[in-house]
């Protein structure tokens, strides 16, 4: 049994955005959607709510552009051109896929930086030879999209990443896919361009390193930062959810631990590894989009939420075998993955987040609500495949209207896409539901005033 208490007259703060994901929609720049979703999941990631899209290793996919999109190297590829010449830019993909992404509403946050290279010959992931000249072309980057530099827009971009994954291989590697040069040569080089930006842009939140996940590098880089820290992101990827949901309190720990009491932690990459074989990736590649998948990220978005985490970012909506949200083939069809997004969000647009005790193993819940309008999550997620189902008593307290409350049950499993199944009246302030749950099945439960 796993008992689920909730009290909805106990607030307990906002619900954060767990539901962000790395890279932006599929769609046409300066069409209306409606009509051609078989082309695109516009459609899809409006319903989802996607409040932010980061754009890491954009220039992968050839609808968002390639090579000529996003990476400080597409935009500015000559670096002995002259910084301060709109003509050394070339922003034209880059402008496409912005307006891609916000036309599903969705904010950028944007990583300046580079894609990983896992080829023979490295390009723009080596150590810019002038890291002053680096930060001016970034400072650049972000008057065109932000202060219409260069013919460029006024988008609300609040959130600017430097670089990606730095820690990802040793000093002496000789295959270093993400950062070219050494650790020490990192430390100084996130220090010029962030301490530059932040004097350019106050207003805005200069962070990084989105480092792999290796926290004894991140605590040698935290140890040494005199730089502006506005967020510290990070990875990691797991199989077991509590493996994430303990992490982002070893996070939250070393951040403080060093003074950055006021830095936000973002970890804007993760999704379901069961290992980093070949075997354990197939295994993990088929899982991410089966109901898996979906429960795993429930899982997960649960213990954010409840942690001291301020965003997530699920790697990645980009079409690849990484995405667990999208169908490769044909992009407007949702996976099992989607609505685990979907279904957080519906507590995310309630805003204010209720207090929940789950008591049980492999029980996640969380509860939002707004005043007229409540609603509950529910999962049964455990890695082993063959785990017995669990029975669910949910206890709704503190949520009642004169006229009643109407109750609907949504499901998501094997057969069923977030289907409501049952729609129930209530009266008084106090509901209790049970239900057994198979492995990996989830409930939402929406509640409204009559």
């Amino acid at each position: 049994m796993i008992n689920v208490s909730v009290n909805f007259n106990e607030a307990i703060g906002v619900v954060k955005p767990m539901h962000a994901v790395n890279n932006g929609p599929v769609c046409r720049v300066g069409e209306q959607y409606q009509g051609w979703n078989d082309t695109s999941n516009l459609n899809a990631f409006v319903a989802a709510g996607i409040p932010y899209a980061r754009t890491h290793d954009s220039s992968f996919y050839a609808p968002y552009g390639l090579e000529h999109t996003v990476d400080v190297l597409a935009i500015f590829p000559d670096f002995d051109a002259d910084v301060n010449d709109p003509a050394s830019y070339d922003f034209v993909c880059t402008d496409n896929y912005m307006q891609m992404i916000e036309m599903a509403g969705t904010k950028v946050f944007y990583r300046l930086g580079h894609r990983i290279e896992q080829e023979v010959k490295k390009y723009g992931t080596l150590p810019p030879k002038d890291f002053q000249k680096w930060a001016e072309i970034c400072e650049h980057i972000i008057r065109h999209y932000t202060e219409g530099w260069a013919d460029g827009f006024h988008m609300d971009i609040q959130y600017w990443e430097i670089w990606n994954e730095p820690d990802l291989t040793p000093d002496d590697s000789d295959n270093k896919r993400t950062w070219g040069g050494t650790k020490a040569q990192f430390f100084e080089f996130y220090h010029v361009a962030a301490t530059h930006l932040k004097a350019k842009f106050p207003h805005l939140k200069i962070g990084g390193p989105a480092i792999c996940g290796k926290l004894d590098w991140g605590e040698e880089f935290l140890a040494q930062l005199k730089a502006p820290l506005d967020f510290f992101s990070w990875h990691t990827y797991a199989h077991e959810a509590e493996k994430i949901g303990n992490k982002v309190y070893r996070v939250r720990e070393l951040l403080d631990k060093y003074g950055f009491t006021e830095t936000e932690s973002i970890l804007n990459e993760w999704n379901y590894v069961l290992a980093w074989d070949k075997q354990g990736l197939r295994y993990s590649h088929r899982k991410k989009i089966e109901l898996k998948g979906a429960a795993f990220n429930l899982a997960t978005m649960t213990l954010c939420q409840h942690g001291p985490l301020d965003m997530l970012m699920y790697y990645d909506a980009r079409p690849t075998t990484w995405n667990g949200l999208f169908d490769h083939i044909d992009i407007s069809k949702c996976l099992k993955g989607y609505y685990a997004l979907y279904m957080f969000n519906q507590l995310y647009r309630l805003g204010t987040s209720c207090k929940v005790s789950t008591v049980g193993e492999h029980g996640y819940a969380i509860a939002a609500q707004n005043g007229n309008e409540a609603a509950v999550t529910l999962c049964h997620y455990d890695d082993d495949d063959n785990a017995a189902p669990r029975t669910f008593s949910a206890d709704l307290c503190g949520f009642g209207g004169e006229q009643g409350t109407e109750l609907e049950i949504y499901l998501l499993d094997d057969d069923h896409d977030l289907t409501l199944t049952d729609k129930i009246t209530f009266f008084g302030d106090r509901f209790v539901w049970e239900k057994e749950l198979p492995v990996n099945t989830c409930y939402l439960l929406k509640l409204k005033k009559k």
